[in-house]
């Protein structure tokens, strides 16, 4: 477990967290029984966290693609378009969760595992001569076509697939998936990494240079679920209950419109950079105070909450990569994320300097009792949530992990909208390399992209002026409390069954 009282966090226990955070952090002696292949025949269960997406998406019908992802990989240079397609054919055999479905047995959700495809259809679009401007406003709209449409998670194949030719050597190929079957790890690092791997191998006219997997997500799936044992659950229930016990605050988020009786998760998107010269200055400042990109980020996003707000009890929520703890799935694709409330407290006027290291050893407390799903602690302790939220927090920050590999193909996640909105703002960044980039997800029934806009500039001026004078006091940044239409309350009642999950 991570020791988490000191605000001074060694190297060491930062290079833990910025690895957990970029999911490759492995724990081998989690647990004293190892993961092993389940038995043939055996009934797997989803995982917890996969158990409570399902349940979240089931119950609200009227948005069947409220957990859909996008990400398009870059690949530059000539392609043999057969030989990527017996790739990505060979890691869906490889990976039993890029071939699961998902049916209802005795009133619980179970994985049904469906056979190897003999091939995978790729079609190819041609976009090649419609000009820069033309060409992107096409790859929106086929990412939108993609992405948007729900996917039958008891018929499958629960992934969209195309490919778009750019130019004669630049292509594009564009990936929609059900977040039940992905995650950042999976996007970012194991698919681009596998598949150039294999792609580099069958164009040599070479057998695949990957090992066989040892287990798979639902051997994961059943080991998680034997070891989560009563004791374990209430242990880490213990320390929720400290941090969401009490007063829990929901943020009075100045939104243009009031709230409506019932959360609608109608959701819009928008892209943005940060700019070369504020990102390499961020990076820089996060290297000499010896902090993760992360905790930077994410004490902008709190001041810049605490400057629309006056709101000294933050709650702020994060996908934490829980499932990745274990080294027997750090090869795995699949959901291994569970989403964290991460509580920081400025009451005391904070400088910056000391808020990078307080939502530093806040991440490193969450991190270390992640493994509950969120929707499950809210049971536990009783916490009644309104109808028109979504969660125990309705903002969201993240960090996506960097890609790996040295082939030029490149990751974003950041090219179309689901229609979808989990919290009323996410913020995702990712570094990628020469600037950080984001995609701020929000719910239009509350905001105009106008204000959004506004948002995003004012966390920049945030930023740049963190990295001007780390020493200023929160109090002193930008500061503009604005009107909400609607103040939120927390609704407590000791009722469990009155419990609305997020």
């Amino acid at each position: 477990m991570l020791e988490v009282k000191n605000h001074n966090l060694s190297e060491a226990k930062r290079n833990l967290i910025q690895k957990y955070l970029s999911g490759s952090f492995s724990q081998k002696g989690r647990a004293t029984r190892p993961i092993t292949p389940r038995a043939i025949g055996a009934v797997v269960p989803p995982s917890l966290s996969q158990e409570q997406l399902l349940l979240r998406e089931t119950s609200r019908p009227q948005m069947p693609s409220l957990y859909n992802e996008c990400f398009t990989l870059r690949i530059p240079g000539c392609l043999d378009v057969a030989k990527l397609q017996e790739s990505i054919t060979e890691i869906i055999r490889r990976h039993e969760i890029w071939r699961t479905t998902f049916e209802i047995v005795n009133g619980s959700f179970v994985q049904v595992v469906q056979l190897p495809p003999k091939e995978i259809p790729l079609q190819t679009i041609d976009l090649c001569g419609l000009g820069e401007e033309r060409t992107e406003e096409e790859v929106l709209r086929i990412a939108g076509e993609l992405t948007q449409p729900g996917f039958d998670l008891s018929r499958g194949p629960l992934m969209r697939i195309k490919l778009l030719r750019i130019a004669a050597e630049e292509h594009r190929l564009l990936m929609a998936a059900h977040l039940s079957i992905i995650d950042g790890m999976s996007v970012y690092k194991l698919f681009p990494s596998e598949l150039a791997q294999l792609y580099a191998a069958f164009c040599a006219g070479a057998p695949s240079p990957l090992p066989e997997l040892p287990v798979q997500y639902g051997d994961y799936a059943l080991w998680q679920r034997s070891w989560l044992s009563d004791e374990e659950v209430s242990r880490q229930i213990a320390y929720w209950s400290k941090q969401l016990g009490g007063s829990l605050p929901m943020l009075r988020w100045p939104s243009d419109r009031p709230r409506p009786p019932v959360f609608t998760h109608r959701g819009d998107m928008q892209r943005f950079r940060l700019g070369p010269e504020l990102s390499d200055s961020i990076k820089e400042l996060r290297r000499s105070e010896g902090v993760t990109l992360f905790s930077v980020l994410l004490a902008g996003f709190a001041c810049l909450l605490y400057s629309y707000t006056s709101q000294a009890d933050l709650a702020i929520g994060t996908p934490s990569p829980a499932g990745r703890k274990r080294s027997e799935v750090q090869r795995l694709l699949g959901y291994f994320l569970n989403p964290v409330v991460i509580r920081i407290d400025l009451a005391d006027d904070p400088s910056a300097r000391e808020l990078f290291r307080r939502v530093q050893n806040r991440t490193a407390e969450a991190i270390a009792y992640d493994d509950v799903p969120i929707e499950v602690v809210a049971k536990r302790l009783q916490l009644e949530m309104a109808l028109s939220c979504s969660s125990l927090f309705t903002v969201a920050i993240s960090l996506q992990p960097e890609s790996t590999g040295d082939t030029g193909w490149r990751v974003t996640s950041m090219d179309a909208s689901s229609g979808g909105a989990v919290w009323d703002l996410y913020l995702a960044f990712i570094d990628d390399k020469d600037e950080i980039i984001g995609r701020a997800q929000y719910n239009p029934d509350l905001f105009d992209g106008e204000t959004i806009r506004d948002a995003i500039q004012d966390l920049r001026t945030i930023l740049d002026r963190i990295v001007a004078d780390p020493e200023l006091k929160v109090s002193s940044l930008p500061h503009t409390v604005k009107q909400s239409s609607d103040p939120m309350k927390r609704v407590s009642s000791g009722n469990e069954s009155n419990y609305t999950a997020g």
